[in-house]
């Protein structure tokens, strides 16, 4: 994905150093993991975001209008040294969980998005031309969500939004959403 067209819904991510992992030696791991097992996990952690009940619903939501929805992420300096613990087993329902495939390595996390492509893109932003996509913020502008220690969110482009200026954010990794498209971790 290299532009966004007003209604596109994507997933925005900060991302930078994940477990004592520098984000260039994260981004290789991904792209061999993509290459074996077809698909990679791209772990994250927090409270916003839910596997279940904010990636899942907003992303088949779009998928049934024949969107494919992409994590879009933005490089910052982070300090993300918690234990690189390698997740044994994942869970698409929260119910049952099943062994994580061998080639695919995800490390300190409590979820994980599943993709199927990471690449470079070079986007940029102004968050105040984005809504949140689902849960009870929906429709408050990307920027005022993202206020604070909030780093990700399911997000709509929507340049018709009348706000005040932002800066613009620069979009540096795309990468494409895979069903179940996100999953819970142990």
């Amino acid at each position: 994905m290299q532009t966004l067209t007003p209604g596109n819904p994507f997933i925005y991510m900060k991302v930078g150093v994940h477990a004592s992992e520098d984000l260039t030696s994260i981004i290789i791991r991904k792209r061999a993991e993509i290459s074996k097992a077809g698909v990679a996990f791209w772990g994250y952690g927090g409270n916003t975001c839910h596997p279940l009940t904010a990636v899942q619903p907003f992303v088949e939501e779009a998928v049934k209008d024949g969107i494919s929805v992409h994590l879009l992420m933005q490089e910052i300096k982070s300090n993300h040294f918690a234990e690189p613990l390698r997740a044994e087993q994942c869970s698409a329902d929260g119910v049952t969980y099943k062994k994580i495939h061998p080639d695919i390595h995800v490390l300190g996390s409590r979820y994980a998005l599943v993709i199927d492509s990471l690449d470079a893109t070079e986007i940029g932003v102004h968050l105040n031309q984005t809504k949140v996509g689902i849960g009870r913020l929906a429709g408050n502008t990307g920027e005022s969500y993202l206020r604070g220690r909030v780093d990700k969110a399911c997000l709509i482009y929507a340049p018709e939004l009348p706000s005040a200026e932002s800066p613009e954010v620069k979009l540096v990794l795309s990468a494409r959403l895979a069903p179940p498209y996100a999953v819970l971790l142990k």
